[in-house]
């Protein structure tokens, strides 16, 4: 009897040994995890305060680091509850070939974001077109999808292949941006006059560059109107407001100087009816 008592505590397996192992694993898991999380808020903070990290690569090297520290806790958890993890990970690696043949449009979106961040073409910040896709201010490169904020506020999210295989217009990468604006001046008012005037609007003007020096030139002759054309230079940030301020004080500036706004003018000529013969002379 007594025998039999020992062979049955002896089958059964160790509590104690089994709750410890399941708490260490437990507590591997939690504390890999939480070191994860705190890894990607520490790489964040440190990119905000340094001037020399460009934000935009940012959400995806965070996201590449939490990831890839989670992988590491997941295999060790396993192993530690005695999972052959060699033969886990060429399961995962055949896994992970399978996966790949299917996402493949995925892994495209993945490889043209990290070409994104690598010769970055646009950056987050910048205000930029996207050929036949949209246009508005780099808000995110993420790991698959760039999202852009329009300048209406509506948030566009376009896959990584479509960013990367279509033409890019930055219109804030350099600092400088010229500006172009045509004006009708009326071909029986006073050209000089015209030309002078605008030429020191431009001149006196606080957001155009002095270099290179604006420009007021005729460029065209069209039916009733002589076109002027102005050509100046600003900072890029203040592009729009020096934009909306020339189309508001231009025409004031013709008018002061004399001329009059340019409607287009149709010349009418009368021609006299033909004078109907007497048909009685000719009865």
């Amino acid at each position: 009897m007594m025998e039999q008592l020992q062979a049955f505590w002896a089958g059964i397996p160790d509590l104690s040994g089994m709750a410890i192992n399941l708490g260490m694993t437990l507590a591997i898991l939690v504390i890999g995890w939480a070191i994860s999380s705190l890894l990607g808020r520490w790489m964040r903070r440190i990119a905000d305060r340094s001037p020399r990290i460009d934000p935009t690569i940012v959400p995806m090297v965070r996201s590449v680091t939490i990831w890839a520290v989670r992988i590491v806790v997941l295999l060790a958890v396993l192993a530690r509850l005695g999972v052959q993890t060699a033969s886990l990970v060429a399961m995962l690696g055949a896994s992970a070939l399978a996966i790949g043949l299917a996402l493949q449009g995925t892994l495209q979106n993945f490889a043209a974001g990290i070409m994104l961040l690598v010769l970055r073409p646009v950056r987050a910040g910048e205000f930029v077109a996207i050929g036949g896709q949209g246009s508005g201010t780099v808000d995110e490169i993420g790991l698959f999808m760039t999202r852009f904020v329009q300048v209406d506020g509506i948030h566009i999210l376009l896959p990584n292949t479509l960013v990367w295989g279509s033409p890019i217009t930055n219109y804030s990468r350099n600092k400088t941006r010229r500006l172009d604006m045509m004006l009708g001046v009326r071909y029986d008012d006073d050209l000089e006059a015209a030309l002078t005037a605008l030429q020191a609007l431009v001149d006196q003007h606080e957001g155009i560059l002095a270099d290179p020096a604006p420009q007021v030139m005729v460029m065209e002759y069209r039916d009733s109107t002589i076109m002027v054309n102005i050509r100046a230079w600003t900072p890029a940030d203040q592009y729009w407001d020096v934009y909306f301020d020339l189309h508001r004080h231009a025409p004031q500036a013709l008018r002061q100087a004399g001329l009059r706004s340019p409607i287009p003018l149709r010349e009418v000529k009368s021609v006299p009816a033909p004078v109907e013969k007497d048909k009685a002379a000719h009865a």
